[in-house]
């Protein structure tokens, strides 16, 4: 007996969400796509705020069970002209009935571990930062062609939160 054996992409990307729960999968399956962000970044030691421009792409993965996105930018050094500087996964956990998301930007040395829950119009993740920070990162203003996220930072149990990041996108496709 022949079997072939699927590329990685064909393995990971779903064509859609999984049947079973359509509903808790629209929470993030709504953002598929991508989207040419804008965004600004606090450095917290010195009060600066930095711009920057990103491109985020969005698919289901995992047999349409998760979501998973890569955050990409124009880079004059790699061979394919973009240069991919973070990922995340988003996996619904219908046992818990929320989301479980971890990110990861290797470059940069971040790597943190989230929950997310719906809030308002949007999405709220609230979990733990690299440096052990309790972080909170709100999708708002969610409609089909646009998104405002902001990321938050606690330097005292969640008492108070700092914002250290805005970015606004558009869909491109």
């Amino acid at each position: 007996m022949t079997t072939s054996v699927p590329s990685f992409a064909e393995a990971l990307c779903a064509p859609g969400p999984t049947p079973e729960y359509p509903g808790r999968m629209r929470r993030f399956g709504q953002l598929v796509g991508a989207w040419a962000a804008t965004g600004s970044r606090l450095d917290e030691a010195n009060g600066e705020w930095t711009g920057r421009e990103f491109t985020w792409i969005v698919d289901f993965v995992l047999d349409g069970r998760a979501v998973q996105d890569v955050e990409v930018v124009a880079s004059d050094s790699h061979p394919t002209g973009f240069a991919t500087v973070a990922t995340a996964l988003r996996v619904y956990d219908p046992y818990a009935g929320v989301w479980r998301v971890s990110y990861f930007a290797p470059a940069s040395g971040e790597y943190c571990h989230l929950v997310a829950t719906p809030h308002r119009n949007g999405l709220r993740q609230d979990g733990t930062g690299t440096d052990g920070r309790p972080i909170r990162w709100n999708f708002a203003s969610i409609t089909p062609d646009a998104y405002a996220w902001e990321g938050w930072v606690s330097n005292d149990e969640g008492s108070t939160w700092l914002l250290v990041e805005h970015n606004e996108a558009t869909r491109i496709r």
